[in-house]
């Protein structure tokens, strides 16, 4: 290579460092930003992340504290007293309050708890139908029967999260109805549906030996 063609190279290369030189002075600040940025969202979500780990875990301090009372009015008074830190959670310690309200022979108190966690519409679904099927199943329910059918037939539609205990419950509707023959028959569907647990099959035959019927073979 010729001295000229190396003079050419040389200022060609100090030309191209010069405008390098430019562009970051021009827009070097989008590149600092945009570092400044991910960092900072990476910081933000593990504060977050830890910030909801350490109310979970004193939430669940708090419940485990209180359930070591004694008496069931202790541990509803204990309950009380505490603050959920999220929707769910609230609704979570509703029902667990309620539980402890039944303990202490305040089954009427319980009912309209469940009651109030069931129809409150900011909750997800899974905690309405929760609260709405322990309410349903207390011996203090002022549904009537049908009353009590048409709403367990409704969380027993396909895909519901409660169907095979709604089924259960919709077999002892039809116990109590005198209808053995329609108990019967649902028990036993019951019993060969794929995802029934093992809980749930026990009572199941359970519940047909007591009728006097037979468990039909799968």
């Amino acid at each position: 290579m010729s001295d000229t063609e190396s003079f050419i190279d040389e200022v060609a290369e100090e030309v191209r460092r010069d405008r390098l030189f430019v562009l970051m002075r021009r827009y070097g600040w989008i590149a600092v930003l945009a570092v400044l940025l991910l960092v900072g969202g990476t910081a933000y979500r593990e504060y977050t992340r830890a910030s909801q780990a350490a109310e979970a875990q004193t939430f669940g301090d708090a419940i485990l504290a209180a359930l070591e009372n004694d008496a069931a009015s202790d541990r509803v008074a204990a309950l009380d007293e505490i603050a959920a830190p999220t929707a769910e959670s609230d609704a979570v310690l509703d029902m667990l309050i309620a539980a402890e309200e039944a303990l202490d022979g305040n089954g009427t108190a319980a009912a309209e708890r469940l009651n109030a966690t069931a129809t409150n519409g900011d909750l997800p679904e899974i905690y309405r139908q929760i609260a709405s099927f322990k309410a349903l199943t207390r011996p203090e329910s002022p549904l009537s029967l049908d009353e009590r059918r048409v709403a367990f037939e409704a969380m027993a539609t396909p895909g519901a999260p409660l169907r095979l205990l709604a089924e259960e419950q919709l077999a002892l509707i039809e116990i109590e109805a005198g209808d053995t023959d329609a108990a019967l028959s649902r028990l036993n569907a019951l019993l060969a549906d794929s995802e029934l647990t093992a809980g749930l099959r026990r009572r199941a035959s359970q519940l047909i030996v007591a009728l006097g019927g037979e468990i039909e073979a799968s």
